[in-house]
């Protein structure tokens, strides 16, 4: 039969509910992995988790706030607890608001630390020790955003740079205990990317001329298959590398 490349894995995802998040999972079921989506959204949670099950039965949705940070350590322990250990831990999640710089508001870049930053730090303070074990991967998200500074991107940018200056911190530290700590800075067709398309649509063309392969990402297809390689045996010598995943939008 066909080799499973991620069987048995367990896997968290936040903000795995929709989106990238939710194209990966789905990417990841396909090849055995055990998907834990975590969201604040319990409707489209518990959807998802019906069609990760389709692949991967074990899988399941938690639903989770992840801005309460003292908490977040008591998500990974419910996840080891449930199923014996942690393969890999994909932070997705971030939520921030698109206003000029000088609009830009101490509480907009709260906003974008304590959901986007934050959870991705206090996440893999918890996961790292479960991760130690099963010789895991951590699997971040930055974006062109911080990386070109994209107008009206303040708080989002920092919060990226942020993350991508901390993973590679994580990398260096563990490399040692066999965990690789990863980004992917991604251009999909997301729900984000469609409001903003009609929010902005001059932008949105503007970014879509800057696509080499002329097209947005597919979330599962695009997304989820560099994410399936990254939690899976074949990246093991790869770590605190960011990887575009972008059709050549950004070439190093």
């Amino acid at each position: 039969g066909i080799k499973m490349r991620l069987l048995n894995k367990v896997v968290i995802i936040t903000g795995g509910a929709g989106g990238i998040g939710a194209g990966m999972g789905i990417a990841m079921a396909k090849e055995g992995a055990i998907v834990v989506a975590v969201d604040l959204n319990a409707e489209a949670g518990e959807k998802h988790a019906l069609e990760l099950q389709k692949f991967s039965p074990k899988s399941s949705f938690i639903q989770f706030d992840l801005t309460k940070h003292t908490e977040l350590k008591g998500l990974v322990e419910q996840v080891v607890e449930k199923y014996g250990k942690l393969d890999v831990l994909v932070n997705n999640a971030h939520v921030s608001r698109q206003v000029p710089f000088l609009e830009t508001t101490p509480e907009l870049v709260d906003l974008s630390f304590n959901t986007g930053f934050y959870p991705t730090f206090f996440l893999m303070q918890a996961a790292i020790p479960y991760l130690k074990e099963t010789k895991g991967n951590i699997i971040n998200f930055a974006s062109a955003a911080g990386m070109k500074g994209h107008k009206t991107q303040a708080s989002y940018a920092a919060a990226k740079e942020a993350i991508r200056g901390l993973t590679r911190v994580v990398a260096n530290e563990f490399g040692a205990d066999g965990i690789t700590a990863n980004l992917i800075a991604p251009i999909a067709n997301s729900p984000g990317v469609q409001a903003w398309a009609k929010a902005q649509p001059e932008y949105y063309n503007s970014v879509l001329q800057g696509i080499p392969m002329g097209r947005f990402g597919d979330p599962e297809q695009d997304i989820g298959r560099v994410a399936v390689f990254l939690a899976s045996e074949d990246s093991k010598y790869i770590t605190g590398q960011t990887i575009n995943v972008d059709g050549g939008s950004l070439m190093n």
